[in-house]
């Protein structure tokens, strides 16, 4: 089960018309790699749960024949006021309500979020879970003692035992350095301990309920690429370290014309006088004008517009973004709306605050 219900709310404005787990690498919805990372390891039944958007998410991944899986949707939402709106049950309660209707976890399921990447070796992981003769398992990641307070820290014993959790504490009060990574493995018996009909959520309110318990509950500290996109700053930077070229199997699309630098089809580019350094990749429909310097690791979406003598430096920019005559854009997540900085600070278009000044290449 792929969790994709909730508002990304943290990383807005890039989730304001997008539910997060399409917010694109490489130009890629951030969930189409997972779910190739479980077609790998044969995973080939996968239900999403859905609520904000998700028309988006269902047209783009549909039943999954692409990618040679089964995909299958739970949406999450109420009538009000006669309109059919969004409302999740939080990810434990949305998997009650799934095994409620069909049994769909009557067997060992692998339980992950839709907004990071992953190259986890899931059958060393489900070895792991099997061996310890575990009803739930919880894969870690040890994170740096200042950023504890971004994620769920998981404390477990020695053997791997869970024995409590701590949601986003100070680096002063945390018993534990090992980050949840929202990757859960689960036997049917966990799902009877979710109450049915009413939100309840995985993190905060099942974990705990299992650690008080003294139930076979563990953590795995495994050592792998975990590209969590939980704030505006990590989209940045997750994007410089795959535009870089330091995650496997994320490779750059188009065709390489330069070293360093791709392009997509239908460019146009004014090649004797523009200053590109790559990593760099123009997508498609995109024009370049002459005076332009791009210095990467830059991704430019498909028809965009640079106008003359404007500067991109290690930023990306969104499909059908323009900038104008000598803009200068540096470290920046930018859309034909919005432009945020590396800090997540966001500026939208037509603000007259800020000296820059950008829009629709369609206009």
């Amino acid at each position: 089960m792929i969790l994709a219900a909730g508002q990304g709310t943290r990383v807005r404005p890039l989730t304001k018309q997008t539910p997060k787990p399409m917010v694109p690498i490489l130009g890629k919805p951030v969930m189409a790699y997972i779910i190739e990372h479980l077609a790998r390891y044969g995973i080939t039944d996968i239900i999403i749960n859905v609520a904000y958007n998700h028309w988006k998410i269902e047209n783009y991944f549909g039943d999954g024949q692409r990618w040679g899986v089964n995909i299958g949707y739970a949406y999450e939402g109420v009538r009000e006021h006669g309109e059919i709106v969004p409302k999740p049950l939080g990810s434990a309660g949305g998997m009650r309500r799934i095994q409620d209707f069909s049994g769909f976890f009557d067997e060992t399921t692998i339980v992950l979020c839709g907004d990071a990447i992953i190259d986890l070796d899931i059958k060393a992981a489900l070895f792991e879970h099997k061996s310890k003769k575990a009803m739930a398992s919880v894969v870690t990641l040890e994170v740096p003692k200042e950023e504890v307070k971004n994620y769920g820290i998981v404390v477990s014993s020695k053997d791997g035992r869970v024995q409590s959790f701590q949601e986003k504490p100070s680096p002063e009060e945390a018993k534990s350095n090992l980050a949840s990574t929202g990757i859960y493995i689960f036997e049917p018996q966990v799902i009877d301990l979710i109450p049915p009909d009413r939100e309840f959520d995985i993190g905060s309110q099942l974990f705990p309920m299992m650690a008080e318990k003294g139930l076979p509950f563990f953590a795995q500290n495994r050592f792998f690429n975990w590209i969590d996109i939980g704030r505006v700053a990590d989209y940045w930077a997750v994007c410089q370290r795959v535009l870089r070229g330091e995650i496997a199997q994320m490779d750059m699309p188009g065709r390489e014309v330069r070293p360093g630098v791709w392009v997509g089809l239908n460019t146009s580019i004014d090649w004797d006088t523009v200053n590109i350094t790559g990593p760099v990749y123009i997508g498609s429909g995109t024009r370049v004008e002459p005076g332009v310097t791009i210095e990467g690791p830059t991704w430019i979406g498909h028809g965009g517009l640079l106008r003359q003598g404007s500067r991109v430096t290690r930023s990306v920019l969104f499909d059908y973004t323009r900038l104008s005559e000598g803009s200068v854009f540096e470290e920046v997540v930018a859309s034909p709306v919005y432009c945020v900085d590396r800090q997540g600070k966001t500026t939208y278009q037509g603000d007259e605050s800020t000296s820059l000044r950008w829009g629709d290449a369609r206009a």
